[in-house]
């Protein structure tokens, strides 16, 4: 008999992850595959995004057309933290005479000799990896080799490039782009118990013309994709990138802002931030204080920012579709360096403002100077 597991947060699943599984199970003629939903993944502090229940749910509906595949709650079940090496020693348990198999993407293989006791799960199966994009290097054989004493197999299946955070950041947004690496399934599951969605964020978004929304929608990707790194809440970054412009276009005569009143000496380009903050929270009702902070000086930023201020101030700077002298530069650097970028995105808007002839917010100054003390420091 040969048997796999195949592990992992499905959060949700999604086609790349059935398209591994089929796969490997054509090349390495696998009579059962155990998909594994993890309790809590060890390299993901916040948790999965969908519950338990959910995560075994929609695996059940989006490899439903593989009859050799069993979804397991083995791990969801034992909770605590989903160690793969204990998995693995209970498939060996389980079937010991069997050919045992644990598949991954090479995403995963690359962190691989890094996992809490990787030697334990070589022990105890045959790694089997697929590319993800291109194929894997020989360069990996060898290392894996010259580490465990044993190699791991190649399945000849190369992979698309489908982020499950992308995927999460599509669903929030009402026209659920990007959702076609879902199963249809799957997408319906989601749709009838609203998952991945955020309260009221829907009406905030319509307060947005068309093009305003679709750049909500590109900030909230790079900052989701950056937030795992700084240790932000992806749910934090999502909800201040969807809700940092929702008050660009209201009218101060707005009902919705009858009690507001607008702080002195703003410039119109800056003062949507501070009406987007109030609307965040009275309309909204957004009650996280650090998500609030993030639409209010998304604009301007402020001395004292937060990771998730930062954040939020950049992916609106640097968010795919900007262009203009050095974007390119600082794309980089917010990547390598957070702190070092906002000093330089901050140092560049404060020159195109003064280039311009443009109002320049205190507050923005007063951000620079902090930041690039802070840098000093």
């Amino acid at each position: 008999m040969k048997i796999a597991i195949f592990g992992g947060s499905f959060d949700p699943p999604h086609g790349e992850h059935v398209a591994l599984v089929r796969a490997a199970i054509e090349y390495l003629h696998l009579d059962k595959v155990l998909v594994i939903p993890s309790f809590l993944a060890p390299h993901k502090r916040g948790g999965a995004h969908a519950s338990e229940e959910d995560r075994l749910a929609m695996c059940r509906v989006a490899f439903r057309t593989l009859p050799e595949v069993e979804v397991s709650d083995e791990e969801i079940a034992a909770g605590g933290t989903s160690y793969s090496y204990l998995t693995c020693r209970r498939l060996q348990e389980a079937y010991p005479d069997a050919e045992r198999y644990f598949l991954l993407g090479a995403d995963m293989l690359t962190s691989f000799f890094d996992w809490y006791r990787p030697e334990e799960i070589v022990r105890c199966v045959t790694i089997a990896a697929c590319g993800r994009e291109q194929a894997i290097p020989d360069l990996y054989h060898g290392k894996f080799r010259e580490v465990f004493g044993k190699d791991f197999v190649s399945v000849p299946y190369i992979g698309g490039a489908v982020s499950s955070t992308d995927l999460r950041v599509a669903l929030a947004f009402p026209a659920m782009r990007d959702a076609c690496a879902l199963d249809e399934g799957v997408l319906s599951y989601i749709r009838e118990k609203k998952l991945y969605r955020y309260p009221n964020a829907e009406r905030a978004l319509y307060l947005e013309k068309p093009e305003r929304r679709d750049h909500s929608y590109r900030v909230a990707k790079l900052a989701c994709r950056r937030a795992k790194g700084l240790g932000v809440a992806e749910e934090k970054a999502l909800l201040a990138s969807m809700l940092h412009d929702c008050g660009k276009y209201i009218s101060p005569l707005d009902p919705l802002l009858d009690e507001w009143s607008a702080p002195e000496g703003v410039p119109a380009p800056v003062l949507h931030q501070f009406v987007g903050a109030y609307l965040a929270e009275h309309e909204f009702e957004v009650s996280d204080g650090e998500v609030l902070d993030a639409i209010r000086y998304h604009t301007s930023g402020r001395p004292e920012m937060g990771e998730l201020e930062k954040l939020i101030f950049l992916s609106d700077m640097l968010e795919e579709a900007r262009s203009y002298e050095g974007v390119d530069r600082l794309r980089a650097l917010f990547w390598e360096d957070l702190d070092r970028c906002l000093c330089e995105a901050l140092k560049e808007q404060i020159r195109y403002l003064k280039e311009t002839g443009r109002p320049i917010y205190p507050f923005t100054e007063e951000a620079y100077l902090w930041a690039k003390e802070a840098l000093r420091g």
